[in-house]
């Protein structure tokens, strides 16, 4: 399957041997298990759960992406996730990217004022010309 034509998503995790997956999308919650048809779900931002044939439990916080699942293999495609075990640690994680995204909008709202005042001036010192 080619999933290049799927940007600006980047493929998070190319899993097989999924035994269940919890996810959300604009309809609500669901669930899939191994005997489900193929699909493709168009998520929403949360948390994303999925369990391996060893019984472990992941985790993955996300803004928006994709999920495919093609017979027993799933792919999961994020413009942005973070992934965890320990929902706590998880949510810890979380936090801290919002901090640094806020931090970053701040930076460019004042690299973009500066810009934005700076045409103005010339546009003004341009028509007294």
């Amino acid at each position: 399957m080619d999933l290049k034509i799927l940007l600006p998503f980047r493929i998070f995790a190319d899993i097989k041997n999924v035994n269940s997956i919890v996810a959300e999308t604009s309809e609500g919650f669901f669930g899939l298990l191994p005997q489900r048809l193929d699909c493709v779900a168009a998520l929403v931002p949360g948390i994303f759960t999925y369990e391996t044939d060893s019984k472990s439990v992941h985790y993955l916080a996300v803004d928006k992406g994709i999920l495919i699942k093609q017979v027993r293999r799933y792919w999961f495609l994020f413009a942005n996730a973070i992934g965890g075990s320990d929902l706590g640690k998880l949510h810890e994680s979380v936090e801290k990217e919002f901090k640094d995204l806020d931090e970053n909008e701040k930076n460019v709202r004042s690299v973009t004022a500066k810009m934005e005042s700076g045409f103005i001036y010339n546009m003004i010192k341009f028509r007294k010309e």
